[in-house]
């Protein structure tokens, strides 16, 4: 039987580490020298406000849709951009499959960035004031105008899937409440102002099926604050 010196095993031990070692800059060199477009690096943002403290909106819930949903989303967004740039180098891939990955990033990425703009208004006292304010009056009259057709468009979701944004249009120079049916059906060249998740999962563990509660509570706990930051950022 062969025998293994104490020398020899060090000297394998230190070219298995190297060989690992060579490895491992190798993967990190090659995902450096991704492309922007399909580095998959998007990291979720944490909830910018207390889910201890909101009216009407569970704490287990908002976890939930956070730790689940969004950022469920911004994984699945990074392993489609990864597997968008290995399918690039298949030169007989049909065109089709690689469409079903691109509709797959279109729907990632629009959950992505509406999840993030819906956690972002929240944790305020719902009490309009500001730019804001005076904008919507000026588009809708009043402030209670704009409130009934935000809340009816929200409640026309209800029980399917969906948002409600108030955006401003930089085409049509419009400010209005869009229906959107999914992650990929926003108005184009709109800048979103107010953003409402109508999805089940943002209120069905709280309000069952009653979703208008769940848009009187949305409407209790907006945070008015980052709406008129992003007016101000219209100019």
């Amino acid at each position: 039987m062969n025998t293994i010196s104490r020398r020899d095993a060090l000297r394998d031990a230190l070219a298995a580490g190297a060989g690992v070692l060579a490895f491992n800059s190798a993967g990190v060199a090659q995902t450096e020298s991704l492309p922007m477009a399909f580095a998959g690096k998007h990291v979720p943002k944490p909830l910018p406000f207390d889910p201890t403290k909101l009216a009407g909106i569970s704490e287990k819930l908002i976890r939930s849709h956070h730790e689940n949903n969004y950022t469920g989303a911004v994984k699945a967004l990074n392993v489609v951009e990864q597997r968008l740039v290995a399918l690039a180098k298949e030169k007989d891939l049909p065109a089709y499959i690689y469409g079903d990955l691109k509709r797959q990033e279109l729907i990632r990425t629009g959950s992505m960035v509406l999840h993030e703009k819906y956690f972002a208004n929240l944790g305020g006292n719902g009490k309009a004031d500001g730019n804001a304010k005076k904008l919507i009056e000026q588009w809708f009259g009043s402030y209670e105008t704009w409130e009934a057709e935000f809340k009816r468009t929200g409640n026309a979701l209800s029980g399917g899937s969906g948002w409600t944004i108030l955006a401003f249009n930089l085409h049509t120079k419009e400010l209005h409440n869009y229906w959107s049916a999914d992650h990929t059906s926003n108005a184009p060249f709109t800048v979103p102002l107010l953003v409402l998740d109508m999805y089940e999962h943002a209120y069905q563990m709280d309000y069952g099926a009653a979703a208008a509660k769940y848009v009187d509570a949305f409407m209790a706990n907006v945070n008015w604050e980052e709406v008129n930051r992003r007016v101000e950022a219209l100019k």
